[in-house]
């Protein structure tokens, strides 16, 4: 489909999912439009933003200010597009998107040519190094998760194969497992497509499957720009295999991903939304943290607030709004474990740590938030809640069930602050693993604390 008309498409599909959501909005107050008709803001950034979620919430924002005659038009390039609008002083405000790759975000940032870099992965040290003149870029100001999404490891709809290890895919996307027979599929070359190398997506998978295993991308790859196309092409190729954000899997085939003792796991809202998924992933809009921009501050609120995170749902990413999950247990849980799945709830939310620190790292404090919430509107701040910690893999067993206690106590400091009476706390050491224990990031996504409620 052409770009103008995939434009039109996606900007009659946001004005309708909006028109909806217009009248619960409250004007937080008019901003500020640049007098010679250039943009009042500037994005720039992940394609998996950009695309659909980024227009999406900046026509919201418009929406919250009063804005009549919203429309997304299409950019100069292939990958960009501008959100217009009147504001109700009668000022024409225009708010310009491109959608090239996280890293080209950071680099607009550091040109000045961006207000605010869009990433679907975290930001680099060598980056956040070369941006330390605007302060730093991990500071909670400054560093805002938006959204949670998944990457989607993609076939064809005929291909047979239901699941694969992360060490498989790692073999596949190298080019040192080449035919489908070697990973239980029918004989044939494998077909493989990824996105470019401005990517955050391929960012994410480069990080989560080729390098832990050593492994670098096969140059007979197809590279994509565009997440729309990647899938399409996949789903027309009995032998293709390609990975994309979950929003873009379209008319192709996810399969379940496993990681190292992990069980198979699709990429279900639910897995996605605690981030056990092994390849789940933050999506994040970056700012200076003491940033005048006030269009800028305005989109982060807006995107955190009920009203945004109901547009990242309605995108297809999944939300941070915590709702609880009712969990079958199996055979393979402790059998603690699944006294508690037949007697509570899970939210949907797993409180992790900074990497090398019982510090709860920056979404993890806006969760408790969100909990806490929760908990007051359904009237559970008193001895309704079980908080139950894990770690990863310890010489030790009565060590790491020690660890996976303490992690869950650091979450319990910090709900009692906000007046929830615990009902309980419990530890379960290195069980139930969500990822393998033999890289720094899969030991980081084991050492979570996860909320049930009765």
């Amino acid at each position: 489909m052409p770009l103008m008309q995939r434009t039109g498409l996606l900007s009659s599909l946001i004005v309708a999912s909006l028109a909806a959501l217009i009248p619960f909005f409250a004007n937080a107050g008019a901003l500020p439009v640049p007098a010679d008709g250039t943009p009042a803001l500037r994005i720039q950034g992940s394609n998996t933003i950009g695309a659909q979620l980024g227009p999406a919430l900046v026509m919201g924002l418009l929406g919250e200010q009063g804005a009549r005659a919203v429309e997304l038009q299409p950019g100069a390039r292939a990958n960009e597009s501008r959100v217009v609008g009147q504001l109700p002083s009668g000022e024409n405000v225009r708010i310009d998107i491109a959608a090239h790759g996280s890293s080209t975000g950071f680099s607009a940032l550091k040109n000045n040519h961006a207000d605010l870099a869009a990433s679907s992965r975290p930001i680099r040290d060598s980056e956040a190094s070369e941006l330390s003149a605007l302060g730093d870029l991990r500071n909670a100001k400054a560093e805002q998760v938006i959204a949670i999404d998944g990457v989607a490891v993609i076939l064809n709809p005929g291909n047979p194969v239901r699941e694969l290890t992360t060490a498989q895919l790692a073999g596949m996307f190298s080019g040192e497992i080449h035919d489908w027979e070697q990973v239980g599929g029918t004989g044939g070359a494998i077909h493989l497509y990824a996105r470019d190398q401005q990517s955050g997506t391929y960012d994410t998978f480069a990080e989560l499957v080729l390098a832990k295993f050593g492994k670098t991308l096969s140059t007979q790859a197809k590279r994509f720009e565009s997440s729309e196309d990647l899938s399409d092409e996949v789903s027309q190729d009995r032998q293709g295999i390609g990975f994309i954000g979950l929003p873009y899997v379209r008319k192709a085939k996810a399969v379940a991903i496993i990681d190292g003792d992990s069980r198979p796991m699709l990429p279900t809202v639910s897995l996605i939304a605690t981030e056990d998924y092994p390849l789940s992933r933050r999506l994040y809009l970056y700012l200076a943290p003491d940033s005048k921009q006030r269009w800028a501050k305005a989109l982060v609120r807006f995107a955190q607030s009920p009203q945004g995170q109901s547009i990242v749902a309605q995108n297809g990413f999944v939300a941070q709004t915590v709702q609880a999950v009712k969990v079958r247990p199996t055979q393979e849980m402790p059998a603690q474990y699944q006294e508690l799945t037949r007697e509570a709830e899970r939210l949907s939310v797993n409180f992790r740590f900074a990497q090398g620190s019982a510090t709860l790292d920056s979404k993890a404090r806006l969760d408790l938030k969100r909990v806490v919430e929760y908990l007051k509107t359904h009237d559970k701040l008193k001895q309704k809640v079980t908080l139950v910690g894990f770690g990863d893999a310890k010489s030790d067993p009565a060590r790491a069930q020690l660890l996976s206690r303490l992690r869950a106590m650091a979450v319990r400091r910090e709900l009692l602050k906000s007046q929830v009476i615990l009902r309980d706390v419990q530890g379960f050491g290195d069980e139930m693993p969500v990822a393998a224990n033999d890289v720094d990031e899969g030991r980081i996504k084991n050492r979570r604390v996860e909320v049930w409620v009765e």
